[in-house]
This record gives structure tokens, C-alpha cells and sequence, in this order.
């Protein structure tokens, strides 16, 4: 990983470099990379969702692009539109869920960018979810018990 951010443009529905990792059946494409940030654009369709889960050393923000998304933050269910800015400082449970019968494509970035990119290149197209959660908490991602995503 970079220490600094590189200059340039990532174009639309492509990843910076041409990456993309399917995690779970969503694509992500990253956007920018480095030390202090980590940007990356999910694109879910209705069903998909990110259970409640904490960033112990990051603050993430997700900026709805298109469509909805529910989420439940820090114990509390709200609802995110295109064009919303959705703050979860570090240590907040959150998880993400599109339960309209629309997609939804938002951009992600967290900071500093912490193990992140190093998680989605291991959690690509794994399918084992006691696995991605066990891989998730040894990059700094702490899923919480299923009845936090009630």
C-alpha cells in the first residue's frame, strides 16, 4: 500500500488498477488507496447487506450514490438515501442492509485505511462465512453475534 494518495481519476463502474473483488456476492471496486484512506464503491442489489459489525482503529463513511439503504448504527435502524452521508466514527456497530426492490450503488471509505484492502483481497470470492468472520477480526473487522442485525 501507498503512504500517499495518487493522483488521477478512477472512471466510473471500474476499480483503481481495473480491480474489483466480489465479497459475498456484491462488487466492490476501489477507488482510492493509501495509508490515511481507503475509498471503494459497493454496488448491492435488493437482499444484500454487510451485518452489524465495528472498526475498533477506523472511521467509515458511506455516501449514498443511487437507491437505499437501511442501517442499523450503533443500536438503531435509520435509513440512507442518494445524495446521504452516513458517519460511522470508529468503534460504532454498524451494518448495512438494501432492503428495497431497487439497487443500490454507494461509495465507502474509511480512515486510515488500516488492514481493509489487505481483508477484501483475502475475502475475495470466499464463500465460508465462519471464515470471513474469522478473517475479518484478524484485519481489524469485529462482526457481532447475529441478533445485533435485528
Amino acid at each position: 500500500m501507498k503512504s500517499t494518495l495518487e493522483k488521477g481519476i478512477t472512471s466510473d463502474g471500474t476499480g483503481h488498477n481495473g480491480r474489483s473483488w466480489n465479497i459475498l456476492g456484491q462488487v466492490y471496486f476501489p477507488k482510492a488507496v493509501c495509508e490515511s484512506t481507503f475509498a471503494f464503491e459497493t454496488n448491492s442489489v435488493p437482499g444484500q447487506f454487510v451485518p452489524v459489525h465495528i472498526h475498533p482503529t477506523q472511521d467509515e463513511f458511506i455516501l449514498v450514490q443511487e437507491g437505499e439503504l437501511d442501517l442499523k448504527l450503533d443500536g438503531e435502524w435509520t435509513k440512507a438515501k442518494a445524495g446521504d452521508l452516513v458517519r460511522m466514527p470508529a468503534g460504532i456497530p454498524h451494518g448495512y442492509f438494501n432492503k428495497s426492490d431497487k439497487p443500490c450503488r454507494a461509495l465507502f471509505w474509511v480512515s486510515p485505511a488500516g488492514k481493509l484492502e489487505a481483508l477484501f483481497d483475502q475475502l475475495h470470492d470466499m464463500t465460508d462465512i465462519p471464515e470471513v468472520v474469522r478473517v475479518s477480526a484478524e484485519h481489524d473487522v469485529d462482526f457481532l453475534p447475529p441478533e445485533a442485525n435485528e
